[in-house]
């Protein structure tokens, strides 16, 4: 259950974290809190091997959080999935990482019908590293 580590609704978005916001369509069955999550755990660590070096790193430190989902109006089980990354998560100067942990990964998801990236806030702090 996603929902557990990567729904988070108390979190404070810090300035420098990348946010998106995502228009999803949860498959019938699965709540819009799970569904908001999966998008933050599979976009972000929720996909990576267990390996031995899992004890030297913080999932806290590197995951997304799904810290906000909102009802898109006029639509029937469309939401809003708002998405928080840290800076930690991608590696400086490369749009390509960004991009292919953000969005490469995460439209295939099963607990999905659809899922569509809005829009993309790109904190100062990342875009000097260009």
């Amino acid at each position: 259950d996603y929902r557990l580590t990567y729904y988070t609704p108390k979190y404070e978005t810090k300035d420098t974290d990348i946010l998106a916001a995502f228009r999803m369509t949860p498959q019938p069955g699965v709540p819009p809190e799970e569904a908001g999550a999966a998008v933050a755990a599979e976009s972000s660590t929720g996909t990576w091997t267990t390996v031995w070096t899992d004890g030297l790193t913080s999932l806290d430190r590197y995951k997304g959080r799904c810290y906000d989902i909102e009802p898109v109006a006029g639509e029937d089980n469309q939401y809003i999935a708002y998405v928080a990354y840290p800076l930690d998560l991608f590696e400086e100067g490369s749009v390509t990482n960004m991009f292919t942990s953000i969005v490469g990964n995460v439209f295939g998801f099963k607990a999905l019908r659809a899922l569509r990236l809005e829009d993309l806030r790109i904190p100062p702090a990342y875009s000097k590293t260009f």
